[in-house]
C-alpha cells in the first residue's frame, strides 16, 4: 500500500511525504520461498516472517519516527533526537527538508521511542 499525505508548512507551500509500505509484497515473497523451502531454510525464513509480520503494522508517525532516527544515525548523530542538535544535523544532513518538517518528523520520532 503507498500512501501520499501532504505538509502544509507556515509559506503555504506543499511538502510531501511518501510513505512506501511494501510488508505485504515482502510478505507474499517470504510465503513463497518457505512453501519451496527445504528443512534448512524453513526457520529463518519462518522467523523473517514473523519481523515483517511484527514490523508491518507500523502506522505513518510510527514510519517517520524510524526514518528520523535512521537518518540521524546515519548522519553519525547520537544525541538526544529531541534537541536542537538533531534537528540541526537532520537538516544540513536532509537539505532539502523544511524546518516545519524536520520538527515534525522530530515529534513523532519523540513520541514513538524504539
Amino acid at each position: 500500500m503507498t500512501e501520499i499525505k501532504h505538509l502544509k508548512d507556515l509559506t503555504g507551500k506543499r511538502e510531501f511525504a511518501l510513505v512506501v509500505r511494501d510488508a505485504d509484497l515482502v510478505s507474499a515473497a517470504l510465503r513463497q520461498a518457505l512453501a519451496e523451502a527445504g528443512p534448512e531454510e524453513r526457520p529463518g525464513l519462518e522467523r523473517a516472517l514473523e519481523i515483517v509480520a511484527a514490523t508491518g503494522g507500523a502506522d505513518d508517525d510510527q514510519l517517520c519516527a524510524r526514518w528520523f532516527r535512521d537518518r540521524l544515525a546515519a548522519a553519525g548523530f547520537t544525541g538526544d533526537i529531541g534537541s536542537i542538535a538533531a534537528l540541526k544535523a537532520l537538516r544540513q544532513s536532509e537539505r532539502g527538508l523544511s524546518l516545519l518538517t524536520a520538527v515534525r518528523l522530530q515529534k513523532a520520532a519523540v513520541a514513538h521511542p524504539e
